[in-house]
């Protein structure tokens, strides 16, 4: 049955793939781009934003000696910020204490900042042919359900189940073909929800088909606990510039660049927003207020609401380490979407 698996599903790989450019190469600098990009990212959505980052910078090297600011505003939109920061961070690394060049090995590319198991067994074997297998989503879905396997997999020790079953069937000559044929068919037949049997090349032996379990498998306990947030930024416009500042650590947008904000555990009432504007700068005058914005992430639902303020203090943008920019400076500043979205609609 193992080789079978093996066989079957590289065949049904090889006619069936789907034309994607880090398919088409060795190059582990590429590979390692894609896979970063690819993380909690659709395909359709991702694509872009590979071709941009290789556009401006081909190179491991390019982009190790790129500006910070530049590489978060290239990645503005994709989400998951602190994924850019483990790029740019890794990419110096790969050129200061690697000479430029990739560790080879599935052991030793886990010692790079942001390469955890599954990204480290993608350029081991996508790269350099290491037998070694990948488990992401996709493979536990598929190996759950042909397998019949019942671990929880959002329990760390189930890893290493499917890692192991993953190593007995994987074929020592055609690691790379079969770690992105068993991540294909995962992403376009064997889906979440849509689980496309009859064109599956494994669906003969699959024993959540036989036992009409698909929707069973894989099974995952653990619950997402999502935060409520509510954001109230403070607009300050000075001559046709804006005050904004720069996101400190610690931060689900880190290093990206917003307004002046006032932060509370609920919602606020227009008095309440008149209040607390009035404690924090006591010379401003609140001359509009928004309707309030929802913005979902993974483990966090916000709500901002944009207030717009028209007297203060010479001193009080600096006193807040808020710096006034230019339309152009903005433009060009990396911003968190809910912030790029707001500046558009007051074609700013």
């Amino acid at each position: 049955m193992t080789q079978s698996f093996s066989n079957r599903l590289i065949s049904w790989y090889k006619i069936n793939k789907r034309d994607l450019p880090w398919r088409n190469t060795s190059d582990p600098y590429k590979i390692w781009l894609s896979e970063i990009i690819l993380q909690q990212t659709r395909v359709n959505q991702g694509l872009p934003y590979f071709d941009k980052f290789v556009s401006h910078y081909p190179t491991v090297y390019a982009l190790a000696n790129a500006p910070e600011d530049q590489v978060m505003r290239l990645w503005q939109g994709l989400g998951y910020y602190s994924r850019a920061r483990n790029l740019h961070e890794c990419a110096k690394s790969i050129v200061n204490d690697y000479d430029g060049k990739f560790p080879k090995s599935y052991q030793e590319l886990q010692k790079l900042k942001g390469i955890g198991k599954y990204t480290a067994a993608a350029i081991a074997s996508f790269a350099f042919d290491e037998s070694v297998p990948v488990v992401d989503g996709n493979v536990f879905r598929v190996l759950a359900r042909y397998f019949d396997i019942s671990d929880d997999i959002a329990q760390p020790k189930s890893f290493g189940t499917f890692f192991n079953i993953a190593s007995e069937i994987i074929p020592k000559d055609e690691a790379s073909n079969f770690n992105q044929a068993i991540m294909e068919l995962g992403a376009t037949i064997c889906t979440p929800k849509k689980f496309d049997c009859e064109n599956c090349p494994l669906s003969e032996d699959c024993i959540a088909r036989i036992q009409h379990r698909q929707s069973e498998l894989p099974i995952k306990k653990k619950k997402i606990k999502i935060k409520n947030r509510y954001l109230y930024y403070l607009i300050w416009q000075k001559d046709e510039k804006l005050a904004m500042k720069k996101r400190g650590p610690n931060d689900i947008w880190q290093g990206l660049f917003d307004f002046d904000l006032i932060e509370t555990n609920n919602s606020l009432s227009t008095e309440e927003i008149f209040e607390k504007v009035s404690e924090k700068y006591f010379n401003a005058e609140v001359a509009e207020i928004s309707e309030p914005i929802k913005h979902i992430l993974s483990h966090q639902r916000l709500e901002a609401v944009f207030v717009e303020l028209n007297s203060f203090k010479e001193n009080t943008v600096e006193d807040h380490r808020l710096k006034y920019y230019t339309k152009q400076e903005v433009e060009e500043l990396p911003k968190p979407r809910l912030i790029e979205n707001y500046l558009t609609s007051k074609d700013f």
